[in-house]
This record gives C-alpha cells, sequence and structure tokens, in this order.
C-alpha cells in the first residue's frame, strides 16, 4: 500500500497514485545499531509476540558472544512470555531498556523508518507483494554496504 504524501504537480493538475482494493500487509522489524549503522530488519506477514523473539534472536546471532543492549518503546507486543523467554535464554547477553511511552524520537529506528518509507513506498504502489519486499530488503542491504549513511540518517550519538 502506497504511503500517499503531498507533492508537487504542474498547476491545474492532480497526479493520481494508483492504490490496491485491499492491500496485503506485511511488516518491518528491525533495529539499529547506535554506533555503526548496521541494521537487523527482518520482513514478516505480522508484528506480534513471535515474530519480536525472532529479531532479538537475531540480533543475538549476529552479535555472537557480545551484550546486545535493545532501546524500545512500551509496545505491547514487547511484553510477553515469549518475548521474556529470550532474555534468560541469552545468559546475560541481552538487556532490554525501555523507552518513555510516546517518545519516538528517542529511538534511532525510527528515523531510519521514516527515511525507507520516503525512499521506497511514498506514493509507490507496488504490483506485487513480492516486487514490494525486494524494494524494501534492497533499501537495507544498499545502507548495510554504507553504514555511515545510516548514521546520517539517525542521527549523532547521545552525548
Amino acid at each position: 500500500m502506497p504511503t500517499l504524501r503531498a507533492m508537487w504537480s504542474p498547476l491545474g493538475q492532480q497526479v493520481m497514485i494508483r492504490t490496491p482494493g485491499q492491500p496485503t500487509k506485511h511488516d518491518g522489524i528491525g533495529a539499529v545499531n547506535y554506533h555503526t549503522g548496521e541494521t537487523v530488519v527482518l520482513f514478516r506477514r505480522r508484528k506480534r509476540r513471535r515474530e519480536i523473539a525472532q529479531l532479538l534472536q537475531a540480533l543475538l546471532d549476529k552479535h555472537d558472544n557480545q551484550t546486545v543492549y535493545v532501546a524500545w518503546d512500551n509496545g505491547n507486543t514487547h511484553e510477553d512470555d515469549e518475548v521474556e523467554a529470550i532474555v534468560p535464554s541469552a545468559a546475560g547477553r541481552l538487556v532490554l531498556l525501555y523507552l518513555p511511552t510516546y517518545r519516538p524520537w528517542l529511538n534511532p529506528i525510527e528515523m531510519l523508518w521514516r527515511h525507507f518509507r520516503r525512499e521506497v513506498t511514498h506514493c509507490e504502489l507496488f504490483h506485487t507483494l513480492k516486487l514490494l519486499l525486494q524494494a524494501s530488503q534492497r533499501f537495507f542491504d544498499l545502507y548495510n554496504l554504507a553504514p555511515s549513511a545510516v548514521r546520517s540518517i539517525i542521527g549523532p550519538l547521545p552525548a
């Protein structure tokens, strides 16, 4: 489903953006390393507790033998037995830090999601879900090749 945004058009001509009747939805679930700019992003049919647990496991797998600190909001998918079960199984390598409620600007991945939507989905209709997922994965693959660009999007490290 395209994200519809205000855009310029010639005077007296309205730009037409095609939209599907019933969109098929997939969610992006991701994390960004504030220090390096590297991302871990999963695309799933839903964004439930199981998928959040998969993201946490992917972060642990990516950073083998390192402590992983995850700063995230107080979303209802972040508080569950399935998610909480990952913490003890990580043997002290996973630390969950909860951000204050309604403060998305404190979470660096939110800035990256905003940039992602602007670059990939704004005013674009993908004819198949496969094409949308390919474009989405390509976006994150390209930015993982240039993590300094991600750091410029998410902003400087907090003092």
